[in-house]
């Protein structure tokens, strides 16, 4: 069981240039791969998509690739071809505009920091191929653990408000026996207190009754629900993803809910649905955060 949310790293050095892999991974209800690459390798972006979506199947994931060249030479490396040329317009251009120009040690280390990363073009990706398919290997496996460990503690948190949930389910279905009795009692009270005097075989009574107790009947819902909330604690066992169905499971427990509320003729089935829709939500949000 994962979650959607993650991060992973890697890096590498190989035939003289220095590879850095970086994805930070949020919630998305499918998956989207964004991928920043230098411009010289921006075709392996294609590379990246291929080998990112067989181990990750929801969020959004964007992926960072940084590649430079590999220097033996401590410091501030630059070309010294490059300061010279840049150098010499700088003077060129102060003798034309009649400006005095004296280089200090202040202007040559700004005018090295500017030029450090100027070089040559990074070679074609596919020579390195194989290094960057390593990479992006090693950057999904840290992803994934840290994504494995925070899905464990969300299926910790799920068992118990889905328990919750269960415990609920089963008050509600213990307010409901007896309802239509009730029913039953308080109109014959209520008849009596008005003067009439009906007989309880009454087909009139009766007719009621028999309307009363179809509309309150609630025991399909349980049923349906009990269903539904038993899946849940089954997914959470699961290997595959299973985001997307218990996210469809909360919308069908919600429905359910909400139609016993509809039905409820007890206040304590009220404040039992109240109890199961806000403790429903809890867990729909934390469902959101499953791959």
């Amino acid at each position: 069981m994962r979650s959607m949310t993650g991060y992973g790293s890697a890096q590498c050095s190989v035939e003289g240039l220095e590879l850095s892999l970086e994805i930070f991974s949020v919630n998305r209800k499918s998956i989207e791969v964004n991928c920043s690459l230098p411009r010289e390798w921006q075709g392996a972006e294609r590379l990246l998509q291929e080998i990112i979506r067989k181990f990750v199947f929801r969020g959004k994931l964007n992926v960072f690739l940084r590649v430079k060249q590999s220097s033996d030479e401590e410091g501030l490396v630059v070309s010294e071809e490059a300061m010279q040329q840049t150098l010499n317009r700088m003077q060129s251009f102060a003798a034309s505009s009649k400006i005095d120009f004296n280089p200090d040690a202040d202007c040559i280390l700004r005018l090295m920091i500017s030029l450090r990363d100027v070089g040559g073009e990074l070679p074609a990706f596919e020579r390195y191929e194989d290094a960057l398919v390593s990479l992006a290997e090693n950057a999904l496996g840290s992803l994934i653990a840290m994504r494995e460990t925070e899905g464990a503690m969300l299926v910790q948190d799920l068992e118990v408000r889905i328990d919750l949930l269960l415990k609920f389910v089963e008050s509600i279905a213990q307010y409901s026996v007896g309802t239509v009795s009730r029913y039953q009692s308080q109109l014959m009270d209520r008849l009596e207190q008005s003067g009439m005097e009906l007989d309880l075989n009454d087909d009139r009574i009766l007719k009621e009754i028999a309307l009363f107790a179809d509309r309150c009947d609630v025991s399909e819902e349980i049923t349906r629900l009990n269903s539904h909330l038993r899946q849940m604690i089954e997914c959470l066992s699961a290997q595959e993803p299973i985001g997307r169905k218990m996210d469809f499971l909360c919308q069908e427990a919600f429905r359910e809910f909400n139609t016993i509320g509809s039905k409820a003729n007890s206040l304590d089935i009220t404040k039992c649905i109240i109890e199961c829709k806000n403790e429903l939500e809890r867990v729909r949000e934390q469902v959101q955060n499953l791959e």
